[in-house]
């Protein structure tokens, strides 16, 4: 099974479209730099060493280079020898609110990149749980089932903004909803559900889904996003401040009552976000301390890795884009 170890490096390939996007504007820069000057194919024939389309070859192979070089960095492999191991974890679904109202800033530098960060943490920390994500507004999305692949799921953190759910709102009842969906019906135990969000909860029935959510085993954790005083929010596209039908500014507050209500009758713990690691550090301590179940799968144990081949043919594309010769200047600077 081929995979990438550090697949959090291929997020570097994004600056690739980056680097067209910025030649492509150069070459229309200068063509009409140039068509101001005259006809564009005479005053190139004037060029000493002008060959047409070198520029773009030239730039086709850095960009090739540069892909090359990424990827390598990623370490492409493929399992070769396995073994049979036996994990013990629970099953984690957390759901992540993504309103809106998650991207004030009473805590720096929103609520919702706090909020990511946090499970950046607890990921790291975690080892043989299995993890899923959610996403919820007004409606709840799973963006990553069940899986022990943490890499897949920082992959998809990445992504993650209140663009992703166009009904707006907060309606952690649906999200309860689906994260009950996500585990399995055939165990009592071993699952977990973590909540993040700032409690400016529009579900009524939320509380009640908690309880049923315990009742069928799931143990039910919140973190409190923001801070009571709340702050005002902005909308992220025009950058203007956000009013209600009064004409006032909207306050968004963390309502923690909401918040601990749910944690107890889901028979979990509420905490309010403030030290990210040491919120991680209490999450992942509470996780370990449940009931663990045999989770016996096969891993790799021995990899062949490829990445020399890619950093060989960057540094091979490099090789001949600078062995390509480039216009030539007469002795006062000009190109001639």
């Amino acid at each position: 099974m081929f995979q990438f170890q550090h697949i959090d490096h291929l997020f570097f390939l994004g600056l690739v479209p980056v680097l067209v996007v910025l030649f492509s504007a150069a070459v229309l820069w200068r063509r009409k730099k140039l068509q101001k000057l005259g006809d564009e194919s005479l005053i190139n024939g004037q060029i000493q060493g002008f060959i047409p389309g070198r520029s773009t070859f030239k730039f086709i192979l850095l960009a090739i280079s540069l892909t090359a070089v990424i990827i390598g960095w990623a370490n492409l492999r493929v399992g070769d020898k396995t073994e049979k191991v036996q994990r013990k974890g629970v099953d984690v679904v957390i759901a992540l609110d993504v309103s809106k109202s998650m991207l004030a800033k009473d805590i720096q530098p929103d609520r919702l990149t706090r909020a990511k960060q946090l499970i950046m943490r607890m990921t790291d920390k975690m080892q043989n749980d299995r993890v899923a994500l959610i996403v919820f507004a007004g409606k709840s999305y799973l963006q990553v089932p069940l899986t022990i692949d943490y890499s897949a799921v920082k992959m998809m953190l990445q992504n993650v903004s209140p663009d992703m759910v166009p009904t707006q709102g907060t309606v952690i009842g649906d999200a309860i909803d689906m994260a009950m969906e996500s585990f399995s019906k055939n165990e009592r135990k071993y699952k977990s559900l973590i909540v993040i969000s700032d409690g400016e909860d529009h579900d009524e029935l939320a509380l009640e889904k908690a309880r049923q959510a315990a009742d069928a085993g799931v143990i039910v954790h919140t973190v409190g996003i923001g801070s009571p005083q709340g702050a005002t929010l902005y909308d992220p596209d025009t950058k203007s401040l956000k009013l209600d039908e009064n004409g006032s500014p909207v306050i968004s507050k963390l309502n923690e009552d909401e918040l601990r209500s749910l944690a107890t009758a889901g028979h979990g713990t509420y905490n309010l976000l403030q030290n990210t690691d040491e919120v991680a550090e209490k999450l992942t301590t509470s996780l370990e301390s449940m009931e663990q179940k045999s989770l016996g799968s096969v891993v790799y144990t021995d990899f062949t890795s490829y990445f020399q081949y890619f950093l060989a043919a960057g540094l091979i594309a490099l090789i001949v884009e600078w062995l390509l010769p480039g216009v030539k200047k007469n002795k006062n600077g000009a190109i001639a």
